[in-house]
């Protein structure tokens, strides 16, 4: 600790030891709060109309708590604004109406957590102010916070101190507010349409269900490796095979890759899957759901994000994958059906292909690239190569392709989703490619064979449509931020 925050540090404990000095608990076990700042706000507000302007309104006594955020003293009185989760009011504290603690005061630091009680009235500035009646210490605090109240300019900073970061940005504040309604809505969507939530294993002994390199624990009592899972997706779809025919599941998964703006190695997802759907009965759910989500959440269904307003009305445009890639590459993909082909084409428009990479892994790319970054409305990309999903059902009249979209916004996925494979021959034949893929390309993610989903699905699972949504990155939308990092309460951060 830097020698001036440890002598800062160092008074703020001689003022905590002052106030156990004089009999006072600095942190007491509870404390009866009667308003919100909000709350007592609006309780003046009604004491302002019941009067009509006759005389000074004033609330019966209300009892507030939060934390000290501005203090000064003025000789015979003082004022302070405390913050509570619902946002600030100010108080003032008067000599000869506190003669037996107003002393005390000079104990507190901003930081500190104090409730007081007293009538709500507004001062000649207008401003809200509860007239102190009684105050009580609830926490001291003994570490300084943000210098000036300026808050956390260091970027790392705010994300390994979140909780000061959320103290003195009320931006925030403000996202993480957003998130948590955000899910709220979403689950009240999915419940309006007659899915049920269901929980599946965070545990798995196979990482299966997505391209993606796992993260690995053991299991002491059972002697076995486990793995955090990479999907829910598999798991879902033995609920399906089961009887439920409306299923969706909205926690954590895992995948051990790197950190960028869009990625982070744990993320949210709501994953769902409908019985007798198809890829064109989910592209019409998701664009009502996000349209829906923003109109709830936002009160509007445009958002500014990054100078551009998106707008989630539907109909959102169906994008056929192939024309879109020939469109602003000159590549057609299926002319181009083995890796050396399909370097060498990339190799012609300048994209680097060197790495070790699959068929898949090198459209991916092409995508990525080429594709993506034009995506800024809301758009559906449809009809992807059987390479590149091998979870997906193929599609009809054209078995090169399956029936699979992504949901792009913005430039980013937002959502993923097929007409699911049911087939357990043709799925059993697509893991077994992937698992050889695996070991061809050792560099690059492929799925993996699960057996028991494999068992599951051989006792017949019904036509089924199948969503992945990015909580985050739907976040990152709809607060209007780049970084995902900003949506995540606590995000996995490099080491110091």
């Amino acid at each position: 600790m830097a020698e001036p925050e440890n002598q800062l540090m160092q008074v703020r404990l001689e003022k905590l030891q002052n106030l156990r000095d004089q009999g006072i608990d600095p942190y007491p076990h509870s404390y009866d709060r009667t308003h919100t700042s909000n709350q007592a706000t609006d309780l003046l507000k009604l004491a302002e109309e019941a009067n009509e302007g006759e005389d000074e309104a004033r609330t019966e006594t209300v009892s507030v708590g939060g934390r000290i955020v501005r203090y000064r003293g003025m000789g015979r009185a003082t004022f302070a604004d405390i913050q509570d989760g619902e946002g600030n009011i100010q108080l003032l504290f008067r000599r000869n109406s506190l003669t037996d603690t107003y002393e005390t005061l000079k104990e507190l630091d901003i930081g500190d957590w104090i409730g007081a009680a007293g009538p709500v009235f507004r001062t000649r500035t207008g401003e809200a102010t509860i007239e102190v009646q009684e105050w009580t210490v609830l926490s001291k605090s003994i570490r300084n916070l943000p210098e000036k109240w300026h808050g956390l300019t260091d970027v790392e900073a705010r994300f390994r101190q979140r909780y000061l970061d959320l103290i003195s940005n009320e931006d925030a504040r403000r996202i993480a507010i957003m998130r948590s309604r955000m899910i709220s809505a979403l689950r009240r969507f999915m419940d309006g349409r007659g899915f049920m939530e269901v929980e599946t294993p965070i545990l798995v002994q196979v990482p299966a269900g997505g391209s993606a390199r796992p993260f690995a624990t053991h299991h002491n009592s059972l002697d076995r490796d486990l793995y955090l899972r990479i999907a829910t997706e598999l798991h879902l779809k033995q609920l399906v095979v089961g009887g439920f025919e409306k299923v969706y599941e909205i926690g954590r998964v895992f995948r051990n890759e790197g950190l960028d703006v869009t990625h982070n190695p744990e993320f949210t997802t709501m994953e769902s899957y409908e019985a007798f759907a198809d890829y064109n009965d989910v592209m019409a759910m998701v664009e009502q759901m996000f349209f829906t989500l923003a109109q709830g959440v936002l009160g509007s269904a445009t958002v500014e994000f990054e100078g551009e307003t998106i707008d989630f009305t539907p109909p959102w445009p169906r994008l056929d994958l192939r024309e879109e890639i020939k469109q602003r590459s000159g590549i057609d993909f299926l002319e181009a059906p083995d890796i050396e082909s399909l370097k060498t084409e990339m190799k012609a428009i300048g994209l680097d292909a060197g790495h070790q990479m699959s068929w898949g892994g090198l459209l991916d790319k092409l995508l990525s690239d080429t594709v993506e970054p034009h995506l800024v409305q809301p758009s559906f990309l449809v009809d992807y190569p059987v390479e590149m999903s091998p979870l997906a059902k193929k599609k009809r009249g054209n078995p090169l392709l399956v029936e699979r979209f992504e949901g792009f916004v913005a430039g980013m996925e937002i959502c993923n989703a097929f007409t699911e494979l049911n087939d357990p021959i043709d799925q059993r034949q697509r893991m077994e490619k992937q698992e050889q893929l695996r070991g061809e390309f050792e560099n690059e993610d492929s799925d993996r064979l699960d057996e028991d989903f494999l068992v599951a699905i051989e006792h017949g699972m019904p036509p089924t449509g199948g969503l992945g949504v990015g909580i985050d990155r739907l976040a990152m939308l709809f607060a209007g931020q780049r970084s995902i990092r900003e949506v995540v309460l606590f995000p996995q951060l490099r080491s110091r």
